[in-house]
């Protein structure tokens, strides 16, 4: 739990952690999730907060790593995981059953430790939730799963959980629902390699970071650069919803484009590069390091000796009532 105090109004904030527990970084307006500058008071949000208190806000991965089995520090690997198991079991990561039940299976791994017949009876794998829609077929097949990754210490199942995570189509993608061509329906998911469209839940076109050299805006017309294989420059148009999310789109892809793409902090370099993706008047800088700034910073020495993780236990719910077992107890009696 957090507060924020001004003269003349207090804010109550209920912080939700990845784990679950209670303690910026995000709010929600009309739909859109905006992350917080966090130089600013809650309340200096003037331009997305219309409405409350309280607030519930959350902390958040905003940049996804393309191999996030990379992360030097298990801490840092801990919070990935963290966010990718909510993603999954929020329905932000889409995954075929099977891989479903492995990606569980490894996250029971990582909190209960080694399969135990006498601890784990039948039904354990219930009083968790791992995907939307959760079913009894599937928590089964978790259980199988479970008793054949013996011997992985939680840092070691995360980390194979990663592994499986990253190579799911809807890893680290960041959607923005537009409109195309005669009004269809699509989807822009910024990811860490670049720009991808979607339509109709297929992947229609893919944009790279280095190949995408503007973006634009106006009202709610949202335009990419692209140069092509033959160094031809291509404009591709979309119609973001309403203005704000188009100006959303349009900052979100600024700030990808920046963390992914840019070099070591040349400030004119960088300063030129990023006037290409001006727009209207409207000024907006990704301020932080990049990703390849923050791979070498030398004021950094990774991973830190001694750092303790500390873990903490998933939200748990009633066990299952197995049919089996009913089933028998009809018979018995």
């Amino acid at each position: 739990m957090s507060c924020f105090c001004t003269a003349q109004e207090e804010f109550y904030c209920e912080v939700l952690l990845l784990d679950e527990t209670k303690l910026t970084l995000t709010t929600q307006q009309q739909g859109i999730k905006y992350w917080l500058d966090p130089s600013k008071t809650l309340s200096e949000h003037k331009d997305l907060i219309t409405k409350g208190p309280p607030y519930t806000l959350y902390f958040g991965v905003k940049f996804y790593a393309e191999n996030p089995c990379k992360l030097k520090e298990e801490i840092t690997r801990y919070q990935f995981f963290l966010q990718v198991k909510q993603d999954v079991l929020q329905g932000r990561i889409p995954c075929p059953i099977d891989i479903s039940a492995q990606l569980a299976a490894l996250a029971i791994q990582s909190e209960l430790g080694d399969y135990d017949p006498y601890k784990h009876v039948s039904g354990y794998v219930s009083e968790y939730r791992f995907v939307p829609d959760q079913k009894e077929e599937l928590e089964h097949a978790i259980e199988t799963i479970h008793k054949t990754v013996m011997g992985q210490v939680p840092s070691k199942a995360e980390l194979n959980y990663l592994g499986i995570a990253k190579t799911l189509d809807m890893y680290g993608v960041d959607l923005h629902p537009v409109f195309g061509e005669n009004q269809s329906e699509y989807f822009l998911g910024l990811t860490p390699i670049g720009v991808v469209v979607y339509k109709n839940k297929t992947q229609v076109g893919k944009y790279f970071w280095p190949r995408i050299t503007k973006v634009h805006f106006k009202e709610t017309q949202f335009e990419l650069q692209v140069v092509g294989k033959d160094c031809t420059e291509t404009s591709f148009f979309f119609k973001a919803p309403n203005k704000t999310a188009c100006k959303h789109l349009w900052k979100c892809c600024i700030e990808h484009h920046t963390f992914f793409r840019m070099p070591e902090n040349d400030g004119n370099t960088l300063t030129r590069k990023l006037s290409k993706f001006g727009s209207l008047g409207s000024k907006h800088r990704y301020s932080g390091k990049t990703a390849m700034q923050m791979g070498r910073d030398p004021s950094v020495s990774l991973p830190r000796p001694d750092l303790q993780v500390v873990r903490t236990r998933s939200k748990t719910y009633p066990k299952r009532p197995s049919q089996t077992t009913g089933q028998m107890d009809i018979q018995h009696t």
